[in-house]
């Protein structure tokens, strides 16, 4: 009697199964089953009513039939797995012939650009890129320079004083100089760009960091001339292959003669406009001949060497070349405004 109903349990199974279709009711079935309640855990209650050879038998009957039933389980649960797993693929489906998204590309700077450009000139010229440490000596960024103390360039107010001997440099000039020592008489041709600080009230033009990008030429028979086709070169590249440039007398102390160089306004051909005032040129830079005091300071004969300066504002040329009307925008990080750049080549 006990071995039939076990064998009808295991058949009520078969049939409970075949209409289950997901896991919560599955767990369910196996609890009616399997559980403390369930037909087997009856049938072993009938075990004191055997005799010790119908325990063995019944023992070993009700064992086949949970083994039988557990496997039966586990396949069923394998079964709707499958199943849901297939579900979920195909309502998750991926087009691949759709478009991705569009990831958010990143822009170079555009002073980096400027800087970028300007290497990629000299260097084509045979011109070597220096660079120096940006807390220098008092020396190198003022006595070498034709600066002595007392000058008002030197003035507190214009340098970032860390000690009486160190400085935050206020120019890149000071590379020049170690260049020129460190060759010790020798020609040379060198580009220096770096950022460069001074005590300046923020605003639309001004700040008290930017970037500068220097130059020197040193050797025999450099002339005026040399220093103007370099020029010429450097403003048709930035701007455009039909500016012009000229040279305007000026001083600074480090050169002599010291001239101040406009380049012609593209915007209404030399012929004058409000970006240029009415002139028909813009100012662009400072340059000149390397001085002969700094030339011997540095360990030069200027009877054997001569050579010329120059001095580019980054920001100055960045906001001409891309009419930039607040150079305060070059250090915010607003993506808005240097995403504009993403095309600048």
């Amino acid at each position: 009697m006990i071995e039939n109903l076990i064998d009808a349990i295991a058949k009520e199974l078969d049939g409970d199964l075949s209409d289950v279709n997901d896991l919560n009711k599955l767990q369910e079935k196996k609890a009616k089953y399997l559980g403390k309640k369930g037909p087997l855990t009856q049938a072993m209650a009938d075990m004191k009513n055997q005799t010790p050879e119908g325990k063995k038998t019944l023992g070993m009957r009700i064992n086949e039939c949970k083994v039988y039933m557990e496997k039966k389980f586990e396949e069923k649960k394998r079964q709707i797995e499958e199943k849901q797993l297939e579900a979920k693929l195909k309502k998750e489906k991926i087009d691949v012939t759709l478009p991705g998204l569009k990831l958010q590309e990143g822009s170079i700077h555009p002073l980096y650009q400027t800087i970028m450009d300007l290497e990629d000139l000299y260097i084509s010229m045979g011109y070597t890129i220096a660079e120096g440490p940006e807390i220098e000596t008092d020396e190198n960024c003022f006595e070498k320079l034709n600066l002595p103390k007392g000058h008002p360039a030197r003035d507190m107010q214009d340098t970032f004083y860390i000690n009486p001997e160190l400085l935050l440099r206020s120019q890149t000039s000071p590379v020049q100089v170690r260049t020129m020592i460190e060759e010790k008489g020798k020609p040379f041709k060198i580009v220096c760009p770096g950022k460069v600080y001074r005590r300046d009230q923020d605003d639309a033009t001004h700040s008290h960091q930017f970037m500068q990008f220097e130059g020197l030429v040193l050797g025999p028979n450099i002339t005026l001339a040399d220093l103007k086709g370099a020029l010429l070169e450097m403003a048709r590249c930035m701007f455009d292959k039909d500016r012009n440039i000229r040279l305007r007398p000026s001083f600074f102390p480090f050169t002599e003669p010291s001239v101040e160089v406009d380049v012609s306004c593209g915007i209404c051909g030399g012929k004058g406009c409000p970006t240029c005032k009415g002139s028909g040129w813009i100012e662009v830079l400072g340059a000149g001949m390397v001085n002969n005091n700094v030339l011997r300071m540095s360990g030069y004969n200027p009877d054997e060497i001569q050579g010329f300066a120059f001095g580019i504002g980054v920001e100055r040329i960045t906001m001409l070349k891309y009419k930039i009307d607040d150079i305060r925008n070059f250090y915010l990080n607003d993506v808005r405004f240097l995403s504009q750049f993403k095309e600048v080549k």
